[in-house]
């Protein structure tokens, strides 16, 4: 059941609903009005989406237990909903922002959003989930600190960096959403940003005059925590720092075991945290670089997000070719290890003051199976649709969780496959009709010729398998069922073949249908 063609969600029905209970722990406040902007981040006149005159929106730094409060006044001339991509809502689905927990937020109206950080510290976003407005902003950084009776796997860094990286159109999202319903692709971006703008001219034929670049100022010596959200529409991206090793260390909410890297593939919806020691000579400043992956590099150099790393002391502009990222641009062998190589510190403790260590998800019984497969787009009943298991998935007028606790007739079925349909696909609201406090395990399996990302809403699932193929009974022996890193979002790329198109095979396994998500 996927909303966007570029970034499927999936709605679970469960028959329960538990009120919130806030607890005595702080609240946090935030106001914002949505509105648009004229920016110019490629040098053409754009319409962004801002949120209280900043693009990228304001960040909401919280720390775990806190209970957020967000005024959202609505001043676009349509309705908005804001999600916050990787946060956990618990017993809360209702502040969740998306159609099938929530009605949109009508132009000039305004609605409260009343959540709690719990059990999770690190990086996420959030965004407008509706009618492709991401496409045009509206996204801005959470961070959830760590209390200071909870230990970190790490020493407290020196600074915190949030940046966002994303392909970017100089259309706006509601010219590029004609695009997509008159049955077209949207094509190559015009380029990728880095917090909302443009690429610094390392080269004069594809950066023209006048394009305003992202400056990172740091303190040599120092270390910085760097949190990388991919907030794009379609686009992988390669993400690197000339000269200086990236420690990966958390990747939303999950301490992960500590590795360096020259480069890292972040595809969209995802969020990593990379620790990063100032230890070059400054004799000029560095490039930070977000280049487009699985694509004609030829045809795509244009398409490539440049920014800055200056250190207080240097000597001069960063110069020179950026630094290379993977020897082949459409190396997906390279992508799917450096992903399986990404694994939960079990060492580390929980969000709570008593660790709670590793969460051994591999000694628990699975209660139901989904093989969930994705095949290029289709048109069906004259409109251009993508599908998952044969089934197009439709928003009802009311939303399910609405229906569901009105016990309102006849907005969804509860018909979900268990395996991919055969025959011509179709339209339908179909839901997925888990058992209550079971576990399920999801295999992903992409048929289609791009890369997919699949993203679980208020919730988080351990990454079990990941390999090329189509998936049997039998690829359970390869699973990783110890230190399987947890995620909301997980990619599935595809590998290209003389004959066929390959699939590439992605587990999710398993999560607890348990009450969270209301």
């Amino acid at each position: 059941m996927a909303s966007f063609r570029f970034f499927p969600l999936f709605l679970i029905y469960i028959s329960s609903f538990l009120s919130l209970c806030f607890a005595g722990d702080p609240f946090v406040y935030y106001d914002w009005e949505v509105h648009y902007k004229n920016i110019s981040p490629l040098g053409v006149p754009t319409q962004v989406i801002a949120i209280n005159n900043q693009f990228p929106g304001p960040l909401v730094n919280v720390t775990t237990n806190n209970n957020v409060v967000v005024n959202v006044t609505n001043s676009l001339d349509e309705e908005l909903l804001i999600t916050w991509n990787g946060i956990q809502h618990r017993r809360n689905s209702w502040q969740d922002g998306v159609l099938g927990t929530n009605c949109p937020i009508p132009p000039n109206w305004n609605w409260t959003y009343q959540f709690q950080v719990k059990d999770q510290i690190g990086s996420f976003f959030y965004f407008p989930s509706l009618n492709f407005q991401r496409a045009s902003g509206g996204y801005g950084g959470i961070i959830v600190n760590n209390r200071d009776v909870i230990a970190v796997p790490f020493a407290k860094p020196d600074g915190d960096i949030t940046i966002f990286i994303g392909d970017w159109y100089n259309q706006n999202h509601t010219d590029l959403r004609k695009t997509l319903n008159g049955g077209k692709d949207l094509g190559m971006p015009h380029g990728v940003l880095i917090n909302g703008k443009g690429p610094y001219q390392y080269n004069r034929t594809f950066v023209p005059d006048g394009i305003e670049h992202e400056t990172f100022n740091v303190e040599p010596g120092k270390t910085y925590r760097l949190r990388v959200h991919n907030v794009g529409i379609s686009t992988s991206l390669n993400f690197r720092i000339q000269n200086h090793l990236i420690a990966l260390a958390e990747t939303e909410g999950t301490y992960t075991m500590q590795q360096n890297f020259t480069n890292l593939d972040i595809h969209v919806g995802q969020s990593y945290s990379f620790l990063v020691t100032m230890d070059q000579n400054a004799s000029t400043d560095y490039y930070v670089v977000a280049s487009a992956r699985f694509v004609n590099e030829t045809i795509w150099r244009r398409v490539t997000g440049v920014a800055i790393l200056h250190y207080s002391n240097s000597k001069g502009k960063a110069s020179g070719p950026l630094p290379e990222g993977p020897n082949d641009v459409f190396d997906k062998t390279f992508s799917l290890n450096q992903a399986r190589s990404i694994r939960t510190n079990v060492s580390a403790g929980a969000a709570r003051p008593n660790p709670q260590g590793s969460f051994k998800y591999g000694e628990i019984n699975v209660t139901d199976v989904y093989v969930l497969k994705n095949k290029p787009p289709v048109m069906i009943q004259g409109k251009r649709r993508t599908t998952l298991s044969g089934i197009s998935y439709v928003n009802p007028d009311t939303p399910l969780r609405l229906a569901d606790w009105y016990n309102v007739k006849g907005k969804y079925t509860l018909d979900f496959p268990n395996e991919p349909l055969t025959g011509a696909p179709r339209l339908g609201t179909s839901v997925i009709n888990g058992t209550y406090r079971g576990f399920i395990e999801i295999i992903l399996q992409n048929n289609d010729t791009t890369v997919q990302t699949y993203h679980m809403d208020g919730y988080a699932f351990f990454v079990a398998g990941m390999d090329f193929g189509e998936w049997t009974n039998n690829s359970r022996g390869t699973y990783n069922k110890w230190d399987g890193v947890a995620r909301c979002t997980v990619q599935v790329i595809h590998l290209p073949d003389p004959s066929s198109i390959l699939n590439n095979t992605v587990v999710i396994y398993p999560f607890n249908m348990n009450p969270w998500e209301g």
